[in-house]
């Protein structure tokens, strides 16, 4: 146990220290994001913006937080427009408003002391096309949208505001007693069972059509109008966008997730807050879909549903789009509560590539480190390089893969009784459907309390592949388990479980254990669980594991060579 705190320690140290000469040392604060990166990638330019500007007050704005604000907004941006863009200034004051559209070369200024509320009346918001959970389908206009934009920012040190607690529905199972009984003060239906609240019929009527929060079976726009409210938008939605910056601003309470860049080229987010409920149904931080250069630094998230995600389209449609997410840079960000800290998928259809996460924090997550995809979906994984990463208080793992995804957050599926155990699952066929996670390599994570210290869970047909963890301490529950995977090294991975063997095994091949270290609960004898009939040539050097603690099943026997 001592060291693990002298490792841990020692390494955040030196993470801070370098966070601290990255951000003084240079005359270009970017470059140290680019130095060693393990892929090229193109430098992020910021979005070059006219020195015009223009108040929002001009066009007859008013902060009194009941005038609807949405033409003076669409005025401001007009104007600059007309004459080649510049900065909206929105001023100190509370500004209640409808939709915003940005166009090319426009900057929306938030001053100190400003906060844009969006309107939580679906009427005020039209149903346009668009994509939502990797699907295309319709959905209530953004609050703050952009389509095919160049040079567009949102920046300053105002508070954004999306109402989304007008639009969401809410479990009672997430709510105390007095949080219900406000809740249900404010009319709106419940489900038959009682244990979910609706905003209204028309939300309720939307749910019983949407596997996966997407709509099924309509095909008249009188159908979709019926159900209007359960069609809530993500807050931020940014489409086929170019040269784009989010800096300094706080956006919360949205609608669904918070901010969705989709096919975006050249994005770069830096010191923004982004704040959810953790009741909030679907109220994911960030959601980098299908976008191609893309820097994310200095940034903190407390979500509802996933912090930080990358993502690039579901099933048959993110196929068929063929774009995949890549050139991802991710440094210093911290997410507080979420499902997930640094999420890939579960919608990665169109593939996930050259990605560098370095430096951050996950404190309250339901996982740390999640890659989550399932059958159907298709699309690759792939050169994903992770480092100096600390935890705490994480529900479940802190290092997952799971391609047996199921829609829900880890913690939902372990509530319902589908934890994810050992055995002998039969292959299915491999086809563009299978999807796969492959060149993976993590190293310097520390984390202090979590129920399993990590989860590799391939598929038969397609193992989780070439990964490397390194410089690894992990204080858990339970101990390690590496199931349908391939070509794993785990080279000194610290892990003390509170019950169980420190390492499980289930139908692994090519696995090097190296420098593995471990302190299991007294009186656990077995050290090394291995169980399956697909293990192949899985090497253990670790102190203190031997043939005489290690347990296997019938059909394991003789995989195992001990160093």
């Amino acid at each position: 146990m001592k060291h693990f705190y002298s490792s841990m320690m020692a390494a955040l140290s030196a993470a801070a220290l370098f966070g601290a000469a990255a951000c003084t040392g240079s005359a270009d604060p970017d470059a140290y994001l680019y130095e060693n990166l393990p892929f090229e990638m193109t430098r992020v330019p910021r979005p070059a913006i006219p020195a015009l500007r223009a108040s929002i007050t001009d066009f007859g704005a008013v902060s009194d937080a009941v005038t609807l604000n949405t033409e003076a907004f669409e005025k401001t941006i007009a104007h600059l427009s007309q004459r080649g863009g510049g900065v909206v200034e929105v001023p100190a004051g509370v500004w209640y408003t409808g939709p915003i559209v940005l166009r090319d070369n426009i900057e929306l200024n938030l001053a100190q002391g400003s906060v844009i509320v969006f309107s939580g009346n679906s009427k005020d918001y039209p149903l346009i096309n668009t994509v939502f959970e990797g699907l295309d389908t319709r959905r209530c206009q953004s609050p703050i949208s952009a389509e095919g934009a160049r040079n567009i920012a949102i920046t300053g040190q105002g508070i954004i505001d999306g109402s989304g607690d007008s639009w969401r529905a809410v479990k009672r199972d997430k709510m105390t007693s007095s949080q219900w009984n406000k809740l249900l003060s404010r009319g709106g239906v419940l489900s038959d069972d009682g244990r979910i609240w609706y905003p209204s019929e028309g939300f309720k009527k939307g749910t019983a059509i949407s596997p996966m929060n997407v709509p099924v079976g309509l095909t008249t726009d009188e159908q979709w109008e019926e159900i209007r409210d359960f069609l809530r938008p993500v807050m931020i939605s940014l489409r086929n966008c170019e040269n784009v910056l989010l800096e300094g601003v706080t956006f919360q309470n949205s609608p669904s997730w918070n901010i969705h860049p989709f096919m975006c080229t050249n994005l770069r987010v830096h010191d923004i807050t982004v704040r959810n409920p953790w009741y909030s149904q679907n109220g994911d931080g960030i959601d980098i879909e299908s976008c191609t250069n893309v820097v994310l630094t200095d940034s903190s998230f407390d979500a509802g549903d996933d912090g930080i995600c990358i993502k690039s389209g579901k099933d048959e449609n993110g196929r068929r789009r063929g774009a995949p997410c890549q050139n991802i840079i991710v440094d210093n960000c911290t997410v507080f509560h979420g499902h997930g800290g640094f999420v890939v998928g579960s919608e990665m259809s169109g593939g996930v590539k050259n990605v560098s996460v370095t430096n951050c924090r996950f404190s309250g997550t339901d996982v740390g480190l999640r890659f989550k995809s399932t059958r159907g979906r298709g699309g690759v994984v792939e050169n994903i390089h992770i480092s100096d990463i600390a935890m705490n208080d994480i529900a479940n793992e802190p290092l997952l893969f799971d391609l047996f995804y199921g829609g829900k957050s880890a913690s939902e599926a372990l509530e319902a009784g589908e934890d994810a155990e050992a055995s002998d699952l039969a292959p299915k066929p491999v086809d563009e459907t299978t999807p796969q996670f492959r060149d993976i390599f993590i190293r310097n994570v520390w984390c202090r309390g979590a129920r399993r210290a990590m989860l590799f869970n391939g598929l038969p047909e397609m193992n989780v592949e070439n990964v490397r963890v390194e410089n690894c301490a992990v204080y858990a529950q339970l101990g390690a388990q590496i199931n349908e995977s391939r070509d794993v090294v785990l080279r000194n991975v610290s892990v003390y479980p509170q019950q169980g063997p420190a390492l499980m095994i289930n139908n692994a091949k090519q696995v090097v254990v190296e420098g593995f270290s471990f302190e299991c609960a007294p009186g656990q004898t077995v050290a090394l669980s291995v169980t399956g009939s697909r293990n192949e040539a899985i090497t253990v050097d670790a102190e203190g594991i031997s043939a005489d603690n290690s347990q296997f099943s019938p059909r394991s026997q003789g995989k195992v060579t001990f160093k």
